[in-house]
């Protein structure tokens, strides 16, 4: 398994890779630990997911990073990630 999911804890906020990998999992009516190869892309093949977690996170020293977007293809889905957290799947333009 390509994605370690910790169920115990579902208070906490997950990571923005995961958010991806689960809002495809939603779109495609599969648990997100269902999304790996061969059956799906991996998310590192077109993402590097520490750093899209990292890439709106606050600094070491407190500052907040800069507001913005990130897109990217994944699963045949147009994904597009926000610094306010949020994780769009659109079917993808052809």
């Amino acid at each position: 398994m390509l994605l370690s999911v910790d169920s115990t804890d579902t208070d906490e906020l997950q990571s923005l890779s995961f958010e991806v990998i689960a809002a495809v999992a939603e779109r495609e009516g599969v648990d997100p630990t269902e999304i790996e190869p061969p059956e799906y892309d991996a998310l590192y093949e077109v993402v590097n997911p520490e750093a899209l977690d990292s890439l709106f996170a606050t600094r070491e020293n407190g500052i907040e990073r800069p507001t913005g977007q990130v897109s990217f293809p994944f699963c045949g889905y147009h994904v597009v990630v926000t610094s306010e957290g949020d994780v769009e799947v659109s079917e993808a333009d052809n």
